[in-house]
């Protein structure tokens, strides 16, 4: 059975290892090497939430996430992709971070042995969005290839035009278009479809439990086990 489940960067380091090694293997695949999220130093930031999608029985690791959470003296993955190309990036983190805090949702992907199932296009973008809850955030970044800015409207989040070329960007090479995306309230999701609301919500309501998920390539059963493990001081109350 596929779990996806969450866990502070430093507190599984054997996980961690295995996220960077399949993360490598897919850009690689794509010719893609300098990508600001590839970069491994959040494997010892406790700012960092991976959410990870395993095989219960074999532990083989076929897809993940990470939620970064802006840290003293560390740029968050997108201010680092797109600030030299706009500086108002900074300037949108850093009141978000006033009002209340800010995070981004980066490092998306999946292996090719669960393509077409919905993991990397539908569930882990949802997730997510659902764990914000517990984090000290009132928004959040997505920094999106073209085939997910589909599934950024569907969770709620809207195209920051307000950046680049009406929120479009040459990243991470020069033929390849990403655009920004924000979710400006986390607990608003009065933006995203019923469907991907309710499912939400769902998530939200209840961490640790089985569903029946329906891709491109049929049904199959997922364990959530989404409670954030150690979350200490920083989980919302």
């Amino acid at each position: 059975m596929i779990r996806i489940r969450t866990f502070i960067a430093p507190d599984d380091q054997t996980a961690c290892e295995k996220f960077i090694v399949g993360h490598r293997k897919l850009l690689e695949i794509y010719g893609i090497s300098k990508i600001t999220s590839n970069r491994h130093d959040w494997v010892d930031d406790r700012r960092t939430i991976v959410i990870l999608v395993e095989d219960t029985d074999t532990k083989k690791v076929y897809g993940g996430a990470r939620v970064q959470l802006v840290s003293e003296g560390r740029s968050l993955p997108i201010e680092t992709a797109i600030g030299r190309y706009d500086e108002n990036i900074y300037h949108m983190i850093a009141e978000d971070e006033q009002r209340g805090g800010t995070c981004e949702i980066c490092g998306l992907w999946n292996s090719r042995e669960v393509a077409g199932m919905g993991i990397g296009s539908y569930i882990l973008s949802r997730v997510g969005v659902a764990i914000t809850k517990q984090l000290p955030v009132v928004s959040l970044f997505v920094l999106c290839a073209p085939i997910t800015v589909k599934m950024g409207l569907r969770l709620g989040c809207t195209v920051e035009r307000e950046l680049g070329n009406n929120g479009l960007f040459y990243y991470p090479k020069d033929d390849l278009v990403a655009t920004v995306m924000r979710m400006t309230n986390v607990d608003d999701l009065s933006r995203a479809t019923e469907l991907e609301r309710n499912k939400i919500m769902l998530l939200r309501a209840n961490p640790h439990q089985f569903l029946a998920e329906r891709g491109p390539k049929g049904t199959f059963d997922v364990e959530y086990d989404l409670a954030i493990p150690n979350a200490g001081m920083w989980q919302k109350q």
